[in-house]
């Protein structure tokens, strides 16, 4: 991660391709190759992006934990108050040369305006839509059930990348992109027994909200570190957040225990900031269209964990769908465009 920043550059946002950063080098990768182009660049930015989908696979169930000594309002409002103060922290500590001090915030130099749009979707989509609509959908559907949100969140991604930054993966990439997708949705339906609940209302709109806060996000990436993406998100947010904190912890009783107090700070660092910031850097290194079908696993990992930690049983049809969507997962990574 670089110590000096590119938020206060003046160079415009590069969309030529999936797979390209910023023109003068000043993606979030700090190596100012594209994804593509590097095969060092475009493989740190795979296992970047690959490990922000193990971070975010462990949200479902951790929230579940959670939601075992939390309300949800307060479990949704703690988490981002929390996630905001690790943000918060690190903009602090990280230092800028003495010449652009003067319009740092702490020690870290403030985002062009032009950039706070950009700023507020992410904060709308991963900061607060997502982890709201997700929480009160848990209260009544399984981890299993809610996968579905997951599953189908690769393919919008790509989609609204595509409308949003004129990205156009080949055919190819829509080809594995879809099986992919297929294979997921069919496994977690199966999985919840093929029925629709209540929650999916919830479930379906966090999809949409999550998949424009990734599309800003990656946008953003590649001209400011993907830290600072998600950390001015986090405290862009926190007017609402705090208040909301507040009024949640008093109306919602209680009740700590290690399963609830283990699923918050999990939440809290590891789905609302740190996995974000391994996500954005990947998203910047290898193009969002690409790094978002890594996503395709994360379903089938959130059902692993729920296992392990939930002690929910799954079916031998398991294996099978890892399999297929490893193989589509690997096409759409080799496919061009």
């Amino acid at each position: 991660m670089r110590a000096q920043s590119s938020a206060t550059s003046s160079t415009a946002i590069a969309v030529d391709g999936p797979g390209t950063t910023a023109g003068t080098g000043t993606g979030s990768s700090g190596t100012g190759s594209s994804g593509t182009g590097s095969s060092g660049t475009g493989s740190l930015g795979a296992l970047q992006a690959a490990l922000g989908v193990v971070a975010f696979s462990l949200t479902f169930p951790a929230t579940a934990w959670g939601l075992e000594g939390f309300g949800p309002w307060s479990l949704i409002a703690v988490r981002s108050v929390l996630a905001a103060v690790i943000a918060g922290g690190c903009l602090l500590a990280v230092g800028v040369p003495s010449r652009e001090r003067s319009r740092a915030w702490g020690r870290v130099p403030l985002p062009e305006r032009r950039h706070w749009s950009g700023l507020a979707v992410v904060g709308g989509g991963v900061v607060l839509g997502f982890p709201l609509l997700t929480t009160l959908a848990l209260q009544t559907s399984t981890t299993a059930h809610a996968a579905v949100v997951v599953g189908l969140l690769p393919l919008t991604t790509a989609l609204l990348s595509a409308l949003r930054l004129g990205t156009r993966p080949s055919r190819t990439f829509w080809i594995a992109a879809l099986a992919g997708a297929a294979a997921v949705l069919a496994f977690t339906v199966q999985q919840s027994g093929g029925a629709l609940t209540t929650a999916d209302a919830y479930l379906f709109a966090a999809l949409l909200v999550c998949a424009a806060g990734y599309t800003e996000g990656g946008r953003l990436a590649r001209v400011m570190p993907g830290w600072q993406v998600i950390g001015w998100a986090l405290v862009l947010c926190l007017p609402l957040t705090v208040p909301m904190a507040a009024v949640a912890l008093s109306f919602e009783p209680v009740h700590l225990t290690a399963h609830s107090v283990t699923g918050l700070l999990w939440v809290a660092a590891g789905s609302q900031f740190l996995g974000l910031v391994v996500w954005y850097r990947g998203m910047a290194a290898i193009g969002i269209p690409k790094a978002s079908q890594l996503q395709l696993a994360q379903p089938l990992l959130t059902l692993v964990w729920s296992v392990l930690l939930l002690g929910e049983h799954l079916t031998v049809a398991a294996p099978l769908t890892a399999a297929a969507v490893l193989v589509c997962i690997a096409v759409t990574q080799r496919a061009r465009g």
